[in-house]
């Protein structure tokens, strides 16, 4: 039975890193003393210790310790024995090749339906879905497959960019990038905006936090789903 919070981003303009979702960590991860933080994402290239610090700094806001997940001899040992588990953002393409060729991804998921909590955010969000086919991420690595955990029967798109109007740019929107997957394949997607998150228990996804989000599906136009939508009523 699921027991997640997959948030578009860990970080919304004027606050600090994943201080928006403070309160409901809080709550969410009670009774937890211990986390294993995934920092295969590497934001931006920084080092594994460094991105675990990161998390470090946050967690001990709420009394909970932080062990990254490369500092194991068995890492997947520590996967099945965890408290808790916390992914962290970055590149998708990197999160997931690491997690094939360490072998962790069948682990991952075989812990996450047993109903331990956990958290993603931006590419630990993408790897709940059916596959990374919608992220965001530039192809910086190749992993040997694109299938993620399939937490949730859907894809997510994190950090859900509505065109902007009076833009000049010519590009393609966000819209039509999500609309190019669907003219392959019929996986829904939720484009989900910064801020908000899902939260999901077992069957239940419910989006949380102050913005609408965007439900496509192939061969349909574009549903906004307000805030506190059980949203897999609409899959």
């Amino acid at each position: 039975m699921q027991n997640l919070i997959l948030a578009s981003t860990s970080t919304v303009h004027g606050q600090s890193y994943l201080e928006y979702l403070k309160p409901t960590l809080r709550s969410f991860f009670s009774g937890v003393n211990e986390l294993v933080f995934i920092p295969y994402a590497r934001p931006g290239g920084i080092t594994h210790e460094e991105y675990t610090a990161h998390a470090e700094k946050f967690f001990a806001k709420l009394d909970i310790a932080v062990v990254g997940l490369h500092t194991y001899k068995d890492p997947v040992s520590a996967i099945t024995n965890a408290q808790a588990i916390f992914t962290g953002g970055g590149n998708t393409f990197v999160l997931v090749k690491a997690l094939h060729q360490n072998g962790q991804m069948a682990a991952l998921r075989a812990k996450l339906f047993s109903g331990t909590p956990y958290l993603g955010t931006s590419a630990g969000s993408n790897i709940c879905g059916v596959n990374m086919q919608t992220t965001n991420d530039m192809p910086i690595v190749y992993p040997p497959s694109f299938k993620t955990l399939g937490m949730i029967p859907c894809n997510i798109n994190p950090h859900y960019l509505d065109p902007i109007a009076g833009s000049t740019h010519m590009g393609e929107t966000r819209q039509t990038r999500i609309e190019e997957f669907h003219s392959q394949n019929s996986i829904p997607v939720i484009g989900l905006r910064e801020g908000s998150w899902l939260a999901v228990n077992g069957e239940s996804i419910v989006l949380k936090g102050p913005h609408s989000a965007r439900l496509f599906k192939q061969h349909s136009s574009p549903k906004e789903l307000p805030t506190d939508t059980a949203i897999q009523s609409y899959l």
